[in-house]
Formats: structure tokens, C-alpha cells, sequence
């Protein structure tokens, strides 16, 4: 089931890094394309999560983790995008950050995906 990959942990950590504005006298433009490598790295990353679950009532879970997943995916898509283009830095930071924590509170839930799938096939309590 899901978890945390350390793909994930890296490309979450090198976001959170690139999107700390560009010291002075470093052009723009490199912050830019820096900050749109990172981007791509954290969608490699969300790519390979796996946010199923096969069994009864976790699979309407799981699929709702997916589309999800996919909606992180086209954001993450349109930001690296404007990474390029954005007329004011600092609202694309801020929708960055907004972007992490959605990816972050994503990641839980599928955690929470997996620990309900392991409880209910180990017959623990729900």
C-alpha cells in the first residue's frame, strides 16, 4: 500500500528549498527554471505514489486518493508552467506553498488508506 517513498521526501524537501526567494544578484530567471526542476521532480515523485485500495468500502477511498492525485498532478503541471512566466513571484510562492500542503495532507490520507486497509485485514477494530 502507500507510503511515503523516499523519492517523495526528496522532492518535497528540494521544492521547499527552491521556493525561498532568489538571493540578490541572482538572476530571476535561474530561480525560475530551478524552481520548475523541482516542480518536476515532485510530480515524478507523486506519479509513482500508489493511492488504491482494493478491498470493499477502502475502494471508493482509493479512488477518491487517485482523482486526487490527479488533480495534484495537473496543479503541479500549470505552477511548473507558470514557474516560467509568472508575472509576481510572490503569489507563485504562495500558491506553492498552498501546493505542498495539499500534497502533504494527500500523503496522509493515503497513509490512512493503508493503515485502515492492514487494520481490516488483520481484523482490528474500525
Amino acid at each position: 500500500m502507500a507510503t511515503l517513498s523516499a523519492g517523495m521526501v526528496e522532492a518535497l524537501h528540494g521544492l521547499e528549498q527552491a521556493i525561498v526567494p532568489p538571493r540578490p544578484g541572482v538572476p530571476l530567471g535561474n530561480w525560475r527554471w530551478a524552481l520548475r526542476q523541482r516542480l518536476a521532480s515532485v510530480r515524478d515523485a507523486l506519479v509513482d505514489e500508489n493511492p488504491t485500495a482494493a478491498d470493499g468500502w477502502l475502494a471508493a477511498r482509493g479512488g477518491q486518493a487517485f482523482r486526487e492525485r490527479g488533480m495534484l498532478i495537473s496543479r503541479l503541471t500549470q505552477l511548473a508552467d507558470a514557474a516560467l512566466i509568472a508575472p509576481d513571484p510572490e503569489a507563485l510562492r504562495q500558491e506553492l506553498r498552498r501546493l505542498i500542503g495539499d500534497i502533504g495532507r494527500h500523503i496522509q490520507r493515503l497513509h490512512d488508506l493503508a493503515y485502515d486497509d492492514v487494520e481490516l485485514e488483520l481484523g482490528g477494530e474500525n
